[in-house]
């Protein structure tokens, strides 16, 4: 994989920008750098889930020290009762993603044990974001930083919360920060899917997309994870997103989470027909199924 996406980098219809600052982390990121190949497991475990791992750089710190904004403190007993930040859950207390169609720099965050997801820094604990999600790991885009606090995107509802996360450079935070050079833009009016490495187009697809309603939710998302069913219906993988349906509380027994996948039926592709949900060619699917967890996803009418 090459280099993270360009500062400079715009794509169509979309409010492009890269989120200010670094965050400090286990290994911090050195974005003048290119990282190394990522790492991609298959493990079984009911689903396959995709692990992808990206390797980083440590930075020199600056000569200039900015003390970091101290978190509220946070009981075992308060942390027990804080609601998981999960693609199943709600947190109404959650900020709301202030940039929606704004592309970040591609760093994504996961953490090593669960973290207290606050307001914003130095504000109250509103949940915790687990380490695994779906039975892998938790990656999560990172959308701004200040010293000492990561902002990122969450995946419970609703749709578009984000969170900030304590980061005091320390091993003790447990966080783990890396870059991924991939953007997948999928632009509903146009049905079409387009996935870009460091800003460059590996394809574009004409895929189906929500019907009118049940329609597919726009704005910034992520890839949550990916799943490889035991007994597969109408897909061999189906890649879930930190987004979920607008018109549809639960379906098939889950939250309403929107997801990627294949369908055996190539003539829905091109048109509005689906619950939420994206459905795509197998080639597109080969493709996605590559992209590391945490990756972003841009959807836009």
């Amino acid at each position: 994989m090459n280099d993270q996406f360009p500062r400079s980098t715009r794509f169509p219809g979309i409010r492009g920008g890269p989120v200010g600052g670094r965050a400090r982390a286990v290994r911090q990121l050195c974005s003048g750098r290119r990282p190394r190949a990522a790492l991609v497991a298959l493990t079984a475990a009911g689903a396959v889930l995709l692990l992808s791992g990206l390797s980083g750089c440590t930075q020199e710190p600056s000569s200039s020290f900015v003390p970091a904004i101290a978190p509220v403190p946070v009981s075992a007993e308060e942390f027990a009762k804080l609601t998981r930040a999960t693609t199943f859950t709600s947190i109404p207390a959650a900020a709301r993603d202030q940039d929606p169609f704004t592309v970040t720099d591609g760093v994504v965050m996961h953490p090593l044990t669960a973290q207290v997801v606050y307001l914003g820094p130095g504000e109250k604990p509103v949940a915790v974001l687990p380490a695994t999600e779906l039975g892998g790991p938790t990656w999560v885009p990172v959308v701004g930083s200040i010293p000492g606090w990561v902002q990122v995107l969450l995946p419970n509802r609703p749709d578009r919360s984000t969170g900030w996360i304590y980061d005091d450079g320390t091993a003790s935070t447990e966080l783990v920060i890396r870059v991924t050079p991939y953007l997948i833009h999928i632009e509903v009016g146009a049905r079409k899917l387009t996935v870009y490495e460091s800003g460059v187009s590996l394809g574009t697809w004409t895929v189906a997309v929500g019907a009118p309603g049940t329609p597919t939710p726009t704005g910034r998302t992520f890839l949550l994870a990916l799943l490889a069913p035991p007994d597969p219906t109408y897909s061999p993988l189906i890649l879930p997103l930190g987004t979920h349906s607008n018109a549809l509380s639960s379906f098939g027994g889950g939250p309403g989470t929107v997801g990627l996948h294949g369908w055996p039926d190539p003539a829905v592709f091109g048109h509005a027909v689906s619950n939420g949900c994206v459905r795509v060619p197998a080639t597109a699917l080969r493709v996605l199924s590559k992209i590391p967890l945490g990756t972003l996803v841009l959807i836009t009418a």
